[in-house]
């Protein structure tokens, strides 16, 4: 299966939609958005309607025109380049190309008001600035934390001592800048703490009650794996319907898969956790200083087979230096680029299956909402005090 493959047309049904919870808000919805649209500059590439019905509110999309030309196919790995956003410098920019993303998703980005999609575009900027400057030292049996901040136990988890910031602590513990040192914990452990990070800091001001419980709920019992994807985040697209091979907000949180079922069992392989930066990048936690587009990203999933190696003790391992030579002469040849491109540009393979599929998941997740009146973050010992509503996508 080549990854060019063709997408169905969702045209009118992605983008952003605001869907109040109560119909006599609906009437403020569409001139609310287009205001948002207008303070970012994006109001002319922008087409606006009102949704009438059982769900009223407003949907706004990209023009088709715009959309050709600056994301093609839903591809959003090139908008700041075709538009010379300066995201590194400028939170406008990055905001833009945040609001652009969303804007070409053939899934909707649905929201009750426009303070919540503001919360998310904050969120999102958050995220990225942070994965910027997260920074690990590459380690799958052992994890430590800044001790200043932080205590483990075997039930609990790692936990923030009483009285100590959870935003100074996950700073701390994944920024180099803040700590003076590089801590060991795995990628998947580094994108629950960079996201809590982004939570945390706009809970500060969209939701201070929110805040209050996410720091008792840290001191009390770290929110981890699974219970952590269903407290924290929404998966949005499906194996059944997957989002293009080239399609990333900055901010998503995503898996590359490794599509090899050897190297795949050495612990740490199975795959790559990491975030879009926008820009075409993709966060390396292990060298920041050198994020990955992704081509390189493919190129170097698909080479960890060639670097598994056996230990005198019987142990598989991956020796990175094969990889980064194997690595280093793929992408020095562009025929030798494309054939694995065309591999590992597929929709992954589902879980337990290594046939076809190459390392693209098939979905992203996003945070979900946080504002007051209508956040669907559940968290485990700090439950939402009140009964919680949600509209449906």
């Amino acid at each position: 299966m080549p990854y060019r493959q063709h997408y169905p047309n969702h045209a009118g049904l992605g983008g952003i939609r605001i869907k109040p919870p109560e119909s006599r808000q609906a009437a403020y919805a569409l001139q609310g958005l287009e205001r948002f649209l207008s303070g970012l500059a994006l109001r002319n590439a922008v087409s606006c309607s009102g949704l009438a019905g059982v769900s009223p509110g407003a949907h706004a999309w990209l023009k088709a025109a715009f959309a050709g030309a600056a994301l093609p196919g839903h591809d959003t790995t090139g908008v700041a380049r075709v538009l010379q956003l300066h995201t590194y410098t400028s939170d406008a920019d990055l905001d833009r190309e945040i609001v652009l993303a969303m804007l070409a998703s053939p899934v909707a980005f649905t929201f009750p008001n426009i303070p919540e999609l503001e919360s998310a575009v904050r969120i999102r900027r958050y995220i990225v600035q942070a994965a910027r400057k997260t920074a690990l030292a590459f380690d799958t049996i052992h994890a430590e934390r800044p001790e200043d901040y932080w205590t483990y136990d075997e039930t609990r988890g790692f936990t923030v001592l009483p009285g100590r910031s959870l935003i100074d602590g996950l700073r701390k513990a994944t920024q180099p800048e803040a700590s003076g040192q590089l801590y060991a914990f795995s990628c998947y452990r580094a994108t629950e703490y960079v996201t809590v990070l982004g939570i945390a800091q706009e809970l500060q001001h969209a939701n201070p009650e929110l805040a209050g419980r996410l720091q008792r709920q840290w001191e009390t019992r770290a929110v981890m794996s699974g219970r952590f994807h269903d407290a924290f985040l929404h998966e949005y697209g499906s194996m059944a319907e997957p989002l293009p091979q080239r399609f990333y907000v900055p901010g998503d949180r995503l898996w590359f898969r490794n599509p090899d079922s050897a190297s795949s069992d050495v612990e740490g392989y199975e795959g790559s956790w990491v975030f879009y930066l926008g820009n075409g990048q993709f966060n390396n936690f292990w060298e920041r200083g050198s994020p990955y587009t992704l081509t390189s990203k493919c190129v170097e999933i698909f080479h960890w087979r060639h670097g598994l190696c056996t230990d005198a003790a019987g142990n598989a391992y991956i020796d990175e230096q094969i990889v980064k030579e194997h690595v280093r002469r793929t992408l020095a040849d562009p025929e030798a680029t494309a054939a694995v491109l065309d591999r590992m540009m597929r929709i992954r393979d589902p879980q337990g299956v290594y046939e076809e599929g190459g390392c693209i998941d098939a979905t992203r997740e996003r945070v979900r909402w946080v504002q007051a009146e209508h956040s669907d973050i559940v968290l485990p010992e700090y439950p939402q005090p009140a009964a919680m509503w949600s509209i449906a996508a």
